[in-house]
């Protein structure tokens, strides 16, 4: 029986308590200048206001260490400083960026700037919140207050718990508990343009231009080519395109071949949008109905989602470490060993035989990019058709995709894996070639990343092992040379899985038994 959720909590405005003469805001995965809780509190409370941004050694360096020196992420990131940046400058302010360790460098800028107060947002990763605290305590040694603020999630940490005061396990309790607790208050703007007066010249000794890819030790990517927008004007004029066809968004976001997502994950994950516009303007056409409800309904549970990932890392950190949200699970035998290899290497390189696969594995590695539907089939491919380990799929999305954030990404492959919060069942399969027909049926996203089997028929092109040697030639495909042999037959592999998956399932059903009584 679903429990009801506890009455959402009082929320009024953060208090500050004192103004200061002199204050600094720390951007971090906000990168924009209106509707930023951290910039509108130091606005309001100091005399004067410098902002910062640091690229931060300790994650650019670990990066580099994996072989990532041209990441379109880093990219992104300068180019959307540089706008950032302008836009203070305009505003009669300005933007210090440093590269160095953040740990370090915001105490050493704050007693340089006699800042008395830090503003900034808060992060939920396990990491983050060392460093903030390490950051917290050196700032308090030079007697300077950390403050920060809820921006990046409308809900989060504890703010939507279950009847019995507990945090939530499974999503659909939590998405209506959340929509229970959404008010206007939870989703309205926090203002900036009535307080940029506060805002205080760049100091000559910081004045320097944003540093670049080269300087920050990298090599310039492909972004230039995908034409990936960035900063604020980017991600408004893609919020602006998306409103016009957020109705349909529930038709059409599965298809690959179909222009059905927003595209603003990335703008989402490095904060040059407000969630909470998005947010209030899906929530208002939900509840206003209309040809846009049902869509708008549909997007708006994704982006709860988000909170509910965040809420998820909040209250389980082990779950960045590498540990199964389900316990259980962390006891299922991976396929390892040289097959092991063959099979991740395969899947990573577009090489499994299974084009709707491949061609997904293309479209991230060329873009940074995947659609939703093929993040799950995908996953699902490597995890329960090949078994291998779903933590090395998890770091190589982590290291490729353009909106890479470790909550959803992590719970998405747990999701996938069925080992997560509220996952799909262990004995649920995805066939790639069904999933192929059903969402690319004319193949316009296969052919498009694998223009050798573009002459294909249809009837052929989602598992062209099936094809007849004669229809193979006249399309110019040669399977084991221009294009694989799959490199497992799924109705085999899928009965391999649960075999594995059987060893653990009874702990799991009293686990997930459990969590359930208590969402």
């Amino acid at each position: 029986m679903q429990a009801a959720a506890s009455p959402a909590p009082s929320r009024p405005p953060y208090r500050i308590g004192n103004t200061f003469a002199r204050g600094l805001v720390w951007f971090r995965r906000d990168l924009r200048a209106t509707d930023h809780a951290a910039l509108h509190y130091a606005l309001r409370h100091c005399a004067q206001v410098w902002c910062v941004f640091v690229f931060d050694r300790d994650i650019l360096e670990p990066l580099l260490a994996r072989g990532l020196q041209a990441d379109r992420r880093i990219e992104f990131i300068r180019q959307s400083l540089v706008e950032l940046a302008g836009t203070l400058a305009a505003a009669g302010g300005g933007l210090i960026v440093l590269h160095d360790r953040a740990q370090t460098a915001i105490p050493a800028l704050a007693r340089a700037l006699d800042a008395e107060a830090v503003f900034a947002n808060h992060d939920y990763e396990p990491a983050a919140n060392a460093r903030d605290e390490a950051v917290r305590q050196a700032l308090a040694a030079q007697a300077c207050a950390l403050f920060t603020f809820k921006d990046q999630a409308i809900f989060e940490r504890d703010e939507i718990l279950n009847g019995q005061g507990k945090p939530f396990s499974v999503f659909t309790p939590y998405k209506n508990a959340w929509l229970r607790a959404a008010e206007p208050f939870d989703l309205r703007p926090y203002p900036v343009e009535p307080y940029l007066p506060a805002l205080a010249p760049v100091p000559a000794a910081y004045r320097l231009p944003v540093p670049t890819i080269a300087q920050l030790g990298f090599r310039a990517s492909n972004l230039a080519e995908i034409a990936m927008p960035t900063g604020a004007s980017g991600a408004q004029a893609l919020f602006e395109e998306f409103t016009g066809r957020m109705g349909d968004y529930g038709r059409r976001r599965d298809y690959p071949a179909l222009r059905g997502p927003s595209y603003l994950s990335v703008h989402l994950r490095f904060g040059t949008i407000s969630i909470r516009t998005l947010a209030r303007v899906a929530h208002e056409a939900m509840l206003r109905g209309g040809a846009d409800s049902a869509g708008a309904a549909v997007w708006l549970s994704e982006l709860i989602w988000r909170d509910f990932y965040f809420m998820i890392l909040h209250h389980h950190p082990r779950v960045a470490a590498g540990a199964a949200f389900h316990p259980a699970y962390d006891a299922i035998r991976w396929q390892d060993g040289d097959t092991g290899e063959r099979y991740f290497h395969a899947w990573r390189d577009a090489a499994t035989g299974y084009p709707l696969i491949d061609a997904a594995m293309l479209q991230i590695r060329q873009s940074g990019y995947m659609h939703n539907r093929l993040r799950m089939v995908t996953a699902s491919f490597l995890v329960k058709d090949l078994g291998v380990d779903w933590r090395r799929g998890e770091q190589y999305f982590a290291d490729q995709l353009n909106d890479f954030d470790l909550a959803a990404n992590n719970g998405g492959w747990q999701w996938a894996a069925s080992t997560g919060c509220d996952a799909q069942p262990w004995f649920r399969i995805f066939n790639p070639v069904t999933q192929s027909q059903k969402f690319d049926p004319q193949g316009r996203f296969i052919r498009k990343y694998l223009p050798q089997l573009a002459a294909l028929p249809d009837k052929y092109l989602h598992a062209p092992w099936t094809a007849p040697e004669a229809v193979l030639a006249e399309a110019g495909v040669r399977l084991g040379d221009n294009y694989p042999r799959p490199l497992v037959q799924h109705d085999v592999a899928r009965q391999q899985t649960l075999r594995r998956y059987e060893a653990v399932k009874q702990v799991v059903k009293q686990e997930v038994k459990d969590a359930g009584a208590e969402d």
